[in-house]
């Protein structure tokens, strides 16, 4: 084993990387770059190592993607993390450029908790539930009306006699047992 090897095992074992910046809509602590870089400062003079990180540009076509690389050397020796990220240039309310720092962001704590073997199962992006919670929001708010006898419970007895699945029906419309009994006996 490299003494940079060993170096970089010490501060792997005992770095504390703190999640500082809370998300309110998902209620959960998260950690980003700057905190990992942080935590990285006290080991940078004790062990006389350095850290950089540097992005490149990989692809642009469909989906800019970055490239983010986090290396510590001790100026003999380098060891290197990566990371790769999409830009999402469709996010709503960004401009370009703050939708690239997004992605840098995200790529940096990637590539740096890589390197430092930071365990993110607990962090946002493991836990976040976001999108279920926001379907049972809007589940919620507007729930399946009933199929009432008429004009669309007509329409539904034909699409089903025509072949139509009924999950189709009942994706859209809250139906009764009785109900699906009845549109299942025009099969």
């Amino acid at each position: 084993m490299t003494e940079l090897n060993q170096k970089l095992a010490v501060i792997q074992t005992k770095l504390k990387a703190k999640k500082s910046s809370y998300n309110s809509f998902g209620k959960y602590y998260f950690r980003k770059a700057e905190d990992i870089l942080e935590a990285i400062k006290p080991f940078l003079m004790e062990h006389n190592v350095t850290v950089t990180i540097n992005e490149e540009i990989i692809v642009t076509d469909p989906v800019p993607t970055i490239k983010s690389t986090a290396t510590i050397t001790d100026g003999k020796d380098s060891i290197n993390a990566t990371a790769i990220v999409g830009v999402d240039l469709q996010q709503k309310g960004m401009q370009t450029a703050q939708q690239f720092g997004a992605a840098s962001s995200y790529g940096k704590k990637y590539a740096l908790g890589n390197l430092f073997l930071i365990d993110d199962t607990q962090d946002s992006d493991a836990t976040n539930d976001h999108s279920k919670a926001i379907n049972k929001i809007k589940q919620a708010a507007n729930p399946k009306p009933p199929l009432l006898k008429g004009d669309k419970w007509d329409k539904a007895k034909e699409y089903v006699a025509a072949g139509g699945d009924i999950k189709a029906i009942e994706s859209k419309y809250k139906l009764t047992d009785e109900q699906r009994k009845n549109l299942t006996k025009t099969l």
